[in-house]
């Protein structure tokens, strides 16, 4: 794997981060980032991300105070958004790449690995494919199926197409309505305006042909059958009415991968808030299972 690191940007809101660059196997320009200090959590990209705004945004800072305590978190943006190259024909096998290259640019060997929402099937894939470097896997919000993947009859398809070409048709249109649509299902126990928030920040990360693409691809994503693979300790986590990703999908994980155990949340966001009782449960969780492997934090 060649990998190029480019020159050091230091970004300083609140605990430092430090925004790097490499090069994947393809060429391919991923940045990257890392926060805090101690054992390493590696996270995976998920929809959507750009580095230089995240630890701007109130909806994300509980998510570094979280895994940066006592943790080195590494993080990065996935090709086609953020601050990576903006390039097109997003697959797994490019997404694999992506995080190979971020991992050795980190000088990771074997570390835990963390995906949430869309960044699920990710983790689980690469969990599979590279047992020898993951230790440890954790997935919130998660998923083996996407939801065109994961429909059971001709009327299930129907609703999945429906709710992608809503989406699709927001973006291409960048059309404020049908985006809010898409974010009441990540934040469906929050006000409005954390919608709007969140709708905000997906325009400044990605353009609206790559947005598309990428929600496309994910809709079709099945990786259960790597799910079977998986051999290392895994800690699935969900909240129980999760609108965006039916709690069923981490129940499936649960069966599909040997090693694990299912912890449900109450409550309706798929992406957890500060404010709500299952983010500091989520913490808990999260922190008692990787202390297993962290000497002097059990």
């Amino acid at each position: 794997m060649f990998v190029e690191p480019i020159a050091a940007v230091g970004m300083t809101t609140g605990a430092r981060d430090t925004i790097r660059f490499c090069r994947t196997a393809d060429g391919v320009r991923v940045a990257w980032a890392v926060t805090g200090a101690g054992p390493p959590l590696v996270r995976t990209a998920n929809w959507l991300s750009q580095m230089d705004l995240e630890r701007t945004m109130p909806m994300f800072t509980h998510w570094f105070e979280g895994l940066t305590r006592g943790r080195r978190l590494i993080r990065y943006d996935e090709r086609g958004y953020g601050l990576s190259d903006w390039t097109m024909g997003f697959t797994l096998e490019e997404w694999i790449e992506d995080l190979d290259a971020v991992a050795d640019a980190a000088g990771l060997d074997r570390f835990p690995l963390l995906g949430v929402s869309q960044g699920g099937p990710l983790a689980v894939a690469y969990a599979a494919r590279r047992p020898e470097r993951v230790s440890r896997l954790v997935l919130n919000a998660a998923y083996a199926r996407g939801r065109i993947a994961r429909a059971r009859d001709a009327a299930e398809l129907d609703e999945a197409d429906l709710d992608l070409k809503l989406t699709l048709a927001g973006w291409h249109a960048q059309d404020n309505s049908y985006q809010r649509f898409f974010g009441s299902q990540f934040l469906a126990g929050s006000p409005p305006q954390r919608w709007d928030e969140f709708t905000s920040f997906q325009k400044r990360s990605v353009s609206s042909a790559n947005g598309a693409w990428f929600l496309e691809e994910q809709s079709r994503l099945d990786v259960s059958d790597l799910a079977g693979r998986v051999s290392c300790p895994t800690l699935i986590v969900h909240s129980r009415d999760d609108p965006r990703v039916p709690v069923s999908q981490a129940t499936e994980l649960a069966q599909l991968i040997a090693d694990s155990q299912l912890v449900l949340l109450e409550g309706r966001n798929h992406l957890l808030t500060a404010d709500e009782p299952a983010w500091p449960r989520f913490l808990d969780e999260l922190d008692a299972f990787l202390a297993e492997e962290e000497p002097g934090r059990g």
